[in-house]
């Protein structure tokens, strides 16, 4: 059933009526759309334009619909749209009150509010997820204050960190994502109701008092605005694109720290699959396919970016399409933040490989410059180059830097002669004394990097600390 009454004189062509259907979708919104009305309905009795005797009793019949569309007793079908068929049920329940519900107000008001009710409420849903994986991970960090490992840049080993340190850098991105639907809430806290068709009513409504019956912060203060805008949407969507772009960098980690060939963490079999021919494999498959949703999600984002950009003031039908876009992303990304946590907190690190990997890669290079700027006064790019040229001859011989003898040590093997003399006077001792071994060890490298944010048990802990306080405010 469509809205098609008056000049109409024809009945609407079946497929296009099928087309332009949106009940298949838009009938989630049922319990937004009934409490919107409520509202509405109250605000209408309490304001004497419709006598409050039908205002109780509109708003004690959608009651009972949401009822009985909650225990599957009421089907939502056969109808133009949710708000069509919760309009003709109401009708058939209590007759012509129902018919003065729609008074002061406009599908378009309407659907935008019910529509704001529901992302307000996915925020929350999706922040509760995001503090659970934040949670999992600064679990598993506790765990593994300890847990030396390589840092990559450029995918090349870099620096000795720890996997606690690892594990924070992602909870901080997921931080950061939950801070981006708690202000993408604040941001569309705005009620449209009221806003009619698009320019207001005549009625004497109170639209302060509906706002505050449906907990939103204020009222629109644009008509045109209120019933056009979809800012919303488009934030929510580039925060769950946000959010599932960590996820993606994460499983890409995952899938090749767990291969054979870098061997540093696993997630247990719950979470893994086998192959069909060969009897070996435990492939990655639930962080492949967090990676591969992930431009499904990005699609969402990009759909209704391109839906609203050529769109005049005010409404347009191709805001219909907004909600299947949305709920497919809000679905997906539901499903990908519950099973990633699940998988994150069976993760193992394994310690013995990991410090084995540690081990090569000269990851402890730059503390041996940072060595010689210390106790030698020697200016970081020289030292840069004296340890490259040492790094090359480790390199050589195949062997890690702090296996070098003192005396190689102090060979200096760089190209320019120039350059050897201009240490000659220092050379006398020696660059190098034994506590370089000391202070390249990979251990004391991470725990001597005691700045705020950096890999250090003592930095970490602190950071730990740090995010758990801000979680608490946000």
């Amino acid at each position: 059933m469509s809205y098609r009454t008056g000049h109409f004189e024809k009945g609407i062509d079946t497929l296009a009526e099928e087309f332009n259907s949106s009940l298949s979708v838009d009938k989630r919104l049922y319990r937004e759309d009934i409490e919107a009305s409520i509202a509405h309905a109250k605000m209408l009795g309490k304001c004497g334009i419709i006598p409050e005797a039908d205002a109780e009793r509109i708003a004690a019949s959608l009651n009972s619909i949401k009822s009985d569309i909650e225990n599957g007793i009421l089907a939502v079908e056969n109808a133009e749209d949710i708000h069509m068929f919760v309009e003709v049920e109401l009708t058939r329940r209590i007759g012509d009150a129902a018919k003065r519900l729609h008074t002061a107000r406009s599908r378009n008001d309407h659907v935008a509010t019910d529509f704001k009710l529901y992302v307000r409420n996915s925020c929350e849903s999706v922040s509760d997820l995001l503090y659970a994986l934040i949670d999992a991970l600064t679990d598993l960090a506790e765990e593994n204050f300890d847990t030396y490992m390589p840092g990559f840049t450029h995918l090349q080993k870099a620096q000795p960190i720890t996997a606690a340190h690892y594990l924070m850098a992602y909870a901080e991105m997921f931080y950061r994502d939950l801070t981006r639907f708690r202000d993408c809430k604040k941001r569309l806290n705005v009620l449209p109701l009221g806003s009619g068709a698009l320019a207001g009513t005549t009625y004497p409504i109170d639209r302060k008092y509906v706002a505050e019956l449906l907990g939103f912060d204020r009222v629109s203060n644009n008509s045109l605005d209120g019933v056009s805008d979809r800012d919303f949407v488009s934030e929510y969507l580039y925060s769950a694109s946000n959010t599932m772009l960590h996820l993606s960098r994460f499983s890409e980690e995952i899938i090749l720290f767990s291969s054979s060939d870098y061997g540093y963490l696993s997630v247990d079999e719950a979470y893994s699959t086998g192959s069909s021919i060969m009897p070996q494999k435990r492939n990655p498959d639930i962080a492949e396919l967090v990676r591969g949703k992930t431009g499904r999600v990005f699609g969402g984002l990009t759909a209704i970016l391109t839906l609203i950009k050529g769109l005049p003031l005010a409404y347009n039908k191709d805001m219909q399409e907004d909600k299947e876009i949305f709920f497919d992303a809000e679905d997906t990304l539901f499903s990908v933040l519950k099973v990633f946590t699940g998988m994150i907190t069976t993760v193992t690190f394994h310690k013995a490989r990991l410090i084995e990997a540690c081990g090569s890669g000269y990851l402890n290079a730059t503390d041996a410059a940072d060595y010689l700027v210390a106790n030698r006064a020697i200016p970081f790019r020289t030292a840069y180059e004296i340890v490259g040229a040492l790094v090359a001859y480790a390199s050589s011989k195949k062997i890690p830097l702090d296996r070098l003898t003192l005396d190689e040590f102090n060979a200096y093997h760089g190209k320019s002669e120039a350059k050897k003399i201009e240490f000659e006077s220092l050379k006398s001792g020696g660059l190098f004394d034994k506590d370089i071994y000391s202070k390249i060890d990979i251990k004391n490298i991470v725990n001597a990097r005691l700045t705020d944010g950096g890999p250090s048990k003592a930095a970490v802990k602190k950071s730990i600390k740090d995010l758990k306080k801000r979680l608490l405010n946000c």
